[in-house]
């Protein structure tokens, strides 16, 4: 399988707007039209519990990781089609054709991307993110905050002993930048004082 198709599969599977999916089974409801519009794990957490928000990260970080996987498979572990499609899951998930590419933030799907490229550095980065959320009680500010270590995390993790190919790097930073991008509208609110904390619904 080359390159083109490997990323356009990536895409695709990115598309998969799992949190519109469980909202709609879940509850019914339009989850783009309910708490702060999003598709992602955050936003159907506090609409519908942290069951459906639960089941939307794992079902986002895994259609992630497929991506990766399937290009790992046909690829023979070449690092450019992982980053290709990797990034490509991402884009999808940011921008998903099914939904007039109005998608999350993308952090989920990252999650299950690198977790396949470098496992390590992920989980170190999760300790960021728990860290975050505890203190701060912001899940945007936790998001961000993974985005931006993910890519010292990848370049000291990625394997023992190892650091990674210039590829992975380069795709480590791009989906880092994907990501703050994508909270640019979190950002003026946690600067104005009106980003919501964390709260679970009961």
């Amino acid at each position: 399988m080359n390159l083109y198709l490997l990323t356009a599969l990536g895409y695709l599977l990115g598309s998969i707007p799992f949190g519109y999916i469980v909202a709609r089974v879940a509850g019914g409801a339009d989850i783009r039209k309910t708490g702060s519009g999003n598709i992602g794990a955050s936003n159907v957490t506090r609409t519908l519990g942290l069951g459906a928000g639960v089941l939307t990260l794992l079902l986002d970080a895994g259609k992630g990781a497929l991506a990766v996987w399937l290009a790992a498979r046909y690829s023979h572990g070449a690092a450019s089609p992982l980053v290709f499609a990797g990034v490509a899951a991402i884009l999808g998930h940011l921008f998903p054709v099914w939904l007039k590419f109005r998608g999350g933030r993308g952090v989920a799907t990252a999650i299950g991307v690198f977790l396949v490229i470098g496992w390590m550095a992920v989980v170190a980065d999760l300790v960021v993110w728990v860290t975050a959320m505890l203190v701060w009680r912001y899940a945007s500010l936790s998001s961000m905050l993974w985005a931006a270590a993910l890519p010292l995390l990848m370049y000291w993790l990625y394997a023992p002993g190892l650091h990674p190919p210039p590829e992975i790097s380069v795709g480590t930073v791009l989906a880092a930048i994907l990501i703050l991008w994508r909270h640019r509208e979190n950002m003026r609110r946690l600067v104005a004082g009106t980003e919501p904390r964390m709260r679970f619904r009961r």
